[in-house]
């Protein structure tokens, strides 16, 4: 079903699964993923629609096709500095600059994500947004997308300064799961375009551990501060797992 590789979930026989969305949101089993000791891994399983650095307030969401920072993200008011260019306002370095990378899980992918690295969560803005498919081919005819569709943005810093992490709602797949953070209530009837915003407090996230799920497939974006020397190893189409180093070529990993 779906391509699935059932050998690797917790529960291997399909009668287990009372609906399609538990059999999509299966845990695996232990050790199922190797988690890299490089400072930043992949969150979950799919496919790379883009990554490398997002060095404009308008980045790619896939090759040629963009969205805006401030709109994906929304006002800052996690970072007392002041700046009128937004950009620079997220940035805790100048010498800095902000990297990005777009997973596209597919209905067959493992559907729960982890931390990516050892962070802290400090604020959380959830757009209610629109439902559009996330599917790459869309991503490609619609610019603006992840900035038009449900999100739920997670910000707040790890090593480097600025980090974000956003699980980005599709069609039939709005419900998102957030594990630490159970007031978040996605893909409620009645009530798009709205905003809700949390101050999370200071909530420590080490890379691997459990973060949350989709109920059918989606996308995950990672927008974080990194040196300039920060290389993506991977490309555009690339299929990833979770745990899998983002980078294995910069001077990063000597850090």
């Amino acid at each position: 079903m779906f391509n699935v590789n059932l050998n690797e979930a917790e529960y291997t026989d399909l009668k287990y699964y009372k609906s399609l969305s538990a059999f999509f949101t299966r845990p695996l089993k232990e050790g199922a993923r190797y988690i890299s000791p490089s400072p930043c891994v992949s969150p979950c399983d799919g496919v790379v629609l883009n990554c490398g650095p997002a060095d404009t307030d308008k980045i790619e969401q896939v090759k040629g096709v963009t969205y805006s920072l401030e709109e994906f993200l929304g006002e800052n008011k996690w970072n007392k500095k002041k700046d009128d260019n937004y950009y620079n306002s997220l940035l805790n370095n100048k010498d800095n600059v902000l990297h990005q990378c777009i997973i596209y899980l597919a209905p067959g992918d493992y559907h729960r994500f982890h931390s990516p690295c050892d962070w802290t969560a400090t604020f959380r803005r959830h757009f209610s947004g629109k439902l559009l498919s996330v599917n790459p081919w869309l991503a490609r005819l619609i610019p603006g997308l992840f900035a038009i569709n449900e999100r739920a943005v997670y910000v707040g810093e790890w090593k480097h300064g600025f980090f974000s992490m956003t699980a980005v709602g599709a069609t039939n797949v709005g419900s998102i799961e957030i594990y630490n953070d159970p007031e978040l209530r996605t893909n409620t009837k009645g009530k798009r375009n709205r905003i809700n915003e949390v101050d999370l407090g200071r909530v420590e996230l080490k890379k691997g551990e459990l973060f949350g799920q989709f109920n059918m497939g989606s996308t995950i974006i990672l927008l974080f501060e990194a040196p300039k020397d920060f290389k993506f190893d991977m490309a555009s189409g690339d299929k990833v797992l979770v745990g899998q180093a983002l980078s294995t070529t910069s001077k990063e990993q000597t850090r």
